[in-house]
């Protein structure tokens, strides 16, 4: 049952750390990354359960259940947990040194959200079953590393920006503020595009009716050929920050 649980992050991962092909991060850092996904786990869960009775049973309570809906899925999960994974990964990440070509932002978001995605799937599969493992193995496990994707690659946009104004600054050039403004644009991209993903992937797979279950599995199914798509480019298109 562990197994069923942690090979499908594990193998992900290793299938991204491959496409890092013009220099391996160092495994420790990775391992590091990977436990912060873990720790990111706690403040997720103390966060989505203050959010469901203050929120959800309190503010919204009589509402429109659809309504309540995409506010629960939008705000009170998919905000939470991909702020948490954010939040780790800039910890983790931002100043190390090692972080000196675009590809690794990716290769670091997707190892913290699936490092959070294993363990999350861990309680999903021991309380419901090998069936589930099964299932989660090509929705929700792909999809946390799908959000990992969209979320790396603004974030590695975004340390590029910073360093052609550090640039500009060691070589006694005025700084541009416009690198600035668009590293921390960038910055809330790398949040803002997972959240939207991620909750959209909620909403839709909590609905009880039929067509949005085919929305969610299209949806699903789109995903996962723009995501094998672009992170193959990124990883041709790879550069030194």
């Amino acid at each position: 049952m562990l197994a069923l649980a942690v090979i499908p992050p594990l193998y992900i991962i290793y299938k991204v750390y491959k496409l890092d092909k013009i220099e391996k991060e160092p495994r420790s850092l990775l391992i590091k990354l990977f436990f912060f996904g873990i720790l990111a786990l706690i403040p997720t869960l103390i966060l989505e359960i203050a959010a469901e009775n203050y929120i959800v049973k309190g503010v919204l309570q009589g509402m429109d259940p659809v309504f309540v809906s995409l506010i629960e899925n939008f705000l009170c999960v998919a905000l939470i947990e991909e702020g948490c994974k954010y939040w780790f990964l800039k910890r983790g990440s931002w100043h190390d040194v090692n972080f000196d070509y675009c590809f690794d932002a990716i290769v670091y978001s997707v190892v913290v959200s699936l490092g959070f995605a294993a363990v999350e799937n861990i309680f999903y599969v021991f309380d419901y079953g090998a069936h589930v493992a099964l299932i989660r193995a090509v929705t929700a496990i792909p999809g946390h590393a799908i959000f990992g994707i969209f979320m790396g690659h603004y974030y590695g946009q975004a340390k590029m920006q910073e360093k052609i104004e550090t640039y500009y600054k060691m070589i006694g050039m005025p700084a541009n503020t416009g690198n600035r403004e668009s590293s921390k644009s960038l910055l809330k991209k790398s949040l803002f595009i997972p959240v939207m993903l991620h909750g959209f992937y909620d909403f839709t797979a909590s609905q009880n009716e039929p067509v949005m279950t085919i929305v969610f599995y299209i949806f699903i199914i789109i995903m996962d050929v723009v995501a094998v798509k672009r992170i193959n480019r990124y990883s041709r298109e790879d550069r030194p920050i």
